[in-house]
């Protein structure tokens, strides 16, 4: 349930999309694909946080040192269980930090070999939670463009990202 980085990159690593769901920067599948239905949600959140700010203000007061770990409240808690969930590949290719000659990528999957631009993986998307779980057929990530143009056959199975 691991997808590697590596090729002509500085740093290898070794990416596990089962952590993912404590990211900030994963996003749904509709705040990606479905713009209109995204922003009513967002709003939807927005008032719901401002109320809970309201109430906190209200209630601990007292309160001078807030946590260091960023809790998880009920609402934060359904979504994951619930929702669909995308990962930005752009950071982690940021991250590795590809030779600037690099053009080519691989990307390894158990169907085999697929050839792709490197710009065009900076704008790719990885599927890792599906309805709040795992992808575990042919997973563990499923690739999207953020243009859409692979929405309806996403790029499966994918093991390995190979720089050349």
């Amino acid at each position: 349930m691991i997808v590697q980085i590596k090729g002509n990159v500085k740093y290898p690593i070794t990416l596990d999309p089962t952590i993912w769901i404590f990211d900030d920067r994963k996003r749904t599948y509709d705040e990606v694909f479905n713009k209109a239905e995204a922003q009513k949600q967002a709003e939807e959140e927005n008032e719901l946080k401002r109320k809970s700010l309201r109430f906190d203000r209200e209630v601990y007061q007292q309160k001078l040192n807030p946590p260091v770990n960023k809790s998880i409240n009920r609402y934060e808690k359904e979504r994951i269980l619930k929702d669909t969930f995308l990962m930005p590949l752009k950071p982690f290719i940021h991250t590795s930090e590809p030779d600037s000659k690099v053009e080519k990528v691989y990307l390894e999957t158990d169907e085999g070999q697929l050839e792709l631009q490197t710009d065009d993986l900076a704008q790719a998307l990885l599927l890792f939670s599906r309805e709040g779980k795992p992808i575990k057929e042919r997973g563990p990530v499923h690739l999207y463009f953020e243009d859409g143009s692979n929405k309806h056959d996403p790029i499966k199975g994918i093991t390995k990202i190979i720089f050349e």
